[in-house]
């Protein structure tokens, strides 16, 4: 089991920033994926962005443009730079990793860290 650490939510005005990060540790052989979801309207959570181990990232629409997802695979950890934040960006933000271990593949989530976007 992966143990998942966020850090870097909070309180901000529009049109600023914040940088979220989120530490992996644990029981893993590899990680696959890293990537950020949010709350969402009509769905269970948004994937935010996401970041497959050797491959480009991919945003979701709303946020393309504004964040970008960075991982350090010596540091098992995923980072998540927000800019020109709107209101709309309010939302606890929820880390997740897709990473082998045993005989198979396996998901687990951080406990969220909270964003706040309002002047």
């Amino acid at each position: 089991q992966v143990q998942l650490v966020e850090s870097g939510g909070g309180m901000v005005q529009p049109g600023g920033s914040l940088r979220l990060s989120c530490a992996a540790s644990g029981r893993f052989f590899s990680i696959n994926t890293m990537c950020w979801y949010r709350p969402a309207p009509g769905k269970q959570r948004e994937l935010v962005a996401t970041m497959v181990s050797g491959v480009s990232a991919n945003y979701a629409d709303s946020v393309k443009g504004r964040f970008t997802i960075s991982r350090d695979n010596a540091k098992n950890t995923v980072s998540l730079q927000m800019g020109s934040l709107k209101s709309e960006d309010t939302a606890d933000y929820y880390c997740n990793v897709r990473y082998s271990y045993s005989l198979g593949w396996h998901n687990d989530w951080g406990q969220g860290t909270q964003v706040t976007v309002s002047s």
